[in-house]
């Protein structure tokens, strides 16, 4: 069964934490989706490009959540999150999904 790159996981993550928090009205439901698929990828950046490169991955979704508050009240909420959330991917698909 093929696995689904570590890249769209993390992206999935902001873009569906935010969306479930939104539609739901429950942040910490948000925030539980948003937990979720990090751990997910952090599992599989640690096993594909080793601990030091799943805690930078790790820390740029972090900073990417906390910078999408400040960048929503600029360009709105959804191009907030959307940018964020391929800025994560991209590093992701860089540093680990690239390699195989």
């Amino acid at each position: 069964m093929a696995r689904v790159p570590s890249s769209v996981i993390a992206a999935g993550g902001l873009v569906g934490g935010y969306g479930v928090a939104r539609w739901t009205k429950q942040r910490p439901l948000g925030g539980a989706v948003l937990a979720v698929a990090g751990a997910a990828a952090a599992q599989q950046w640690r096993q594909r490009a080793g601990g030091k490169a799943a805690g930078a991955l790790s820390a740029a979704y972090v900073a990417a959540f906390a910078a999408s508050h400040p960048l929503a009240k600029k360009v709105g909420a959804w191009p907030s999150v959307l940018g964020v959330a391929g800025a994560v991917a991209l590093a992701s698909w860089a540093v680990a999904d690239r390699r195989g």
